[in-house]
């Protein structure tokens, strides 16, 4: 029996058709295209700077490098969210401090900022705040902007939820904007990311630290005796004034994000259409189940997100997620608090925060993606109605 999945990209003709056109030209890799691509993403979202790299990981990375977190420093990042939010802090040598988040959304809260900064213990002093648009939620960004500025830290939004919101990318209350293109987000570029920004200086660096560190700019070498010839620059030079990663995204990746970004209202309408009939058709199972709370008009609709009292249907997650699978119908858990996980209780061993906690223990993903068929979500509501109606 075939399982629908909690997600999946969804590639059409043309996608292929831009990928083989690609593969003809001469550049597979750090080409015209990832410009184009650039251009169009930040025309997508807003902003008037982007730059694409290689996963959403990468341009979380890249923004906490742009905005000089390091040793000594440290970042808030709520705990429900994927590891690399706060993987990406610990890269650059900071410290975590795990923010709470709202029980019913999963989201961080400028009450749940004001406490994590409050309680903050250690010599780091923190930099920057990181909300998570989780689900496709939005956070109140005006809010937490401001409880962040009252502490001297600025935001990061990690948007990999987010992409197709209205104003979401145009960081007018942030630093940057981070975005993933896996194939089971907004769009697919096969694995991807972007941060955008409105700092033309900050994109330029992140350019530079995608691409190892390095520069071509002969205004800015410093060891002219290797750099010229003369007057004239040696073609072959470049420096590295610091260190950087190798976070590029292909020209041939781009070429299909060139084209899934012309089809991004188009499957943010098909989500919007998909989430109001699951809404419509589980509304029945309340208050056993639940949909994530939308705690703002606008919506990404990246994940179709319950919340469901295992404990009164007498059922473990796990053995309600298995009937689901036996019944054709796949889920996933969006996230384990990552406060709990093995790296970060060693390190920070006194973090208690119910409201991940009690949004972890309910959460169950079910399948939501543009390619689903109106049958496809009678089939999931149906069996989770039957399900619950059998524990019940």
């Amino acid at each position: 029996m075939s399982v629908l999945p909690y997600g999946r990209q969804t590639i059409e003709d043309d996608d292929m058709a831009s990928v083989a056109e690609a593969l003809r030209d001469a550049f597979l890799t750090t080409g015209p295209r990832v410009d184009a691509y650039e251009k169009a993403f930040a025309q997508a979202v807003g902003a008037p700077h982007a730059v694409a790299c290689n996963s959403g990981t990468a341009a979380l990375h890249l923004a906490v490098l742009a905005a000089d977190l390091g040793p000594g420093d440290a970042a808030v990042v709520p705990s429900l969210t994927f590891l690399a939010t706060a993987n990406v802090v610990r890269m650059t040598g900071a410290e975590v401090v795990f923010a709470d988040v709202d029980a019913e959304t999963g989201l961080m809260t400028a009450e749940t900022l004001r406490t994590a900064l409050g309680a903050n213990p250690g010599p780091a002093k923190v930099k920057l705040a990181m909300p998570v648009h989780l689900n496709g939620q939005l956070c109140n960004m005006s809010s937490l902007a401001a409880a962040a500025q009252d502490h001297g830290a600025v935001i990061v939004e990690d948007a990999c939820h987010a992409l197709g919101v209205a104003d979401v990318g145009a960081a007018r209350h942030s630093q940057s904007a981070c975005f993933s293109t896996h194939p089971v987000k907004a769009i697919a570029t096969a694995e991807g990311g972007v941060v955008t920004t409105r700092d033309g200086q900050r994109a330029e660096r992140m350019r530079r630290l995608r691409s190892h560190g390095m520069t071509r700019d002969a205004s800015t070498f410093v060891n002219t005796e290797l750099a010229f010839d003369g007057n004239e620059t040696n073609f072959w030079y470049y420096e590295m004034p610091e260190i950087g990663w190798n976070y590029r995204l292909p020209d041939v990746l781009c070429a299909l994000g060139i084209n899934q970004l012309r089809k991004l209202a188009r499957f943010h309408e098909r989500r919007r259409e998909i989430a109001s009939l699951y809404d419509r058709l589980l509304a029945p199972l309340a208050p056993h189940v639940l949909p994530v709370s939308n705690a703002n008009a606008e919506h990404g609709w990246h994940l179709y997100v319950l919340r469901i009292d295992f404990a009164t249907l007498g059922l473990t997650r796990a053995r309600f997620a298995s009937a689901m699978r036996e019944r054709g119908v796949g889920s996933q858990v969006h996230y384990i608090p990552v406060h709990l996980q093995p790296y970060y209780r060693r390190r920070y061993p006194d973090v208690s925060l119910p409201g991940a906690d009690a949004y972890y223990a309910r959460c169950l993903s079910i399948p939501f993606y543009p390619a689903m068929t109106n049958a496809d979500v009678h089939h999931v509501a149906e069996t989770i109605t039957s399900l619950v109606r059998s524990a019940s």
